[in-house]
């Protein structure tokens, strides 16, 4: 079980290295935009991001 753990938190640092990698400047804009979300927004974003994640994990274990 560790393993495949480690092997998806590495999937998941080269996935979220993609954009800073190939558009730094967008990147920086998106970060600075997210700095004035408010929480609550925040909050939903990561709601929505979690269940989309778990329902994209349920589908390719089935």
């Amino acid at each position: 079980m560790w393993e495949e753990l480690g092997k998806a938190f590495c999937l998941m640092l080269i996935i979220e290295g993609i954009l800073p990698f190939l558009y730094p400047d967008r990147w920086r804009k998106l970060v600075a935009t997210l700095a004035f979300i408010d929480d609550r927004r925040l909050r939903i974003m990561g709601l929505v991001s979690m269940l989309i994640g778990l329902a994209l994990l349920l589908i390719m274990t089935n």
